[in-house]
């Protein structure tokens, strides 16, 4: 028969193994998908989900202590600056006029019928003359 002890460290490896797999297959993500936008979105939620698996499995595995309190700060914490960290980055990509890599498959195959955005341009113009002022030696 099994005691508690040997039950809370199963429950808890179990909680750290599934937040371990979690950002492996996140890094997986960040490390084969094609643009900023796909990476952010792959690593944006599975590395929220693997931190709290594995936060939950070191809860499990202390018990009710102060260390428990911190763990669950660190814990909420994490949860509400991982979304708004990875939404800033992409909208820092958004304004320096990153593309995603699925807009630009029908200009790269030679169609012609294809219809550019306002905004688009106005991102492209705006781009260009960043790139202007920074090459002649202007800050």
């Amino acid at each position: 028969m099994m005691d508690g002890q040997l039950l809370v460290t199963i429950f808890s490896g179990f909680f750290i193994a599934c937040g371990v797999v979690a950002l492996l297959i996140g890094s997986l993500g960040l490390l084969r998908l094609p643009d900023v936008y796909c990476r952010i979105h792959a690593v944006g939620m599975i590395d929220t989900a693997g931190a709290s698996f594995i936060i939950l499995g070191m809860i499990i595995h202390e018990g009710f202590t102060l260390v428990t309190v911190k763990l669950v700060l660190i814990g909420v914490f994490m949860f509400f600056t991982s979304p708004i960290a990875t939404h800033a980055v992409a909208q820092v990509a958004y304004k320096s006029g990153v593309v995603p890599v699925g807009r630009n498959l029908a200009r790269a195959a030679g169609t012609k019928n294809v219809k550019t955005s306002a905004a688009t341009k106005k991102r492209a113009a705006k781009s260009a003359g960043k790139t202007k002022a920074k090459s002649r030696g202007t800050s």
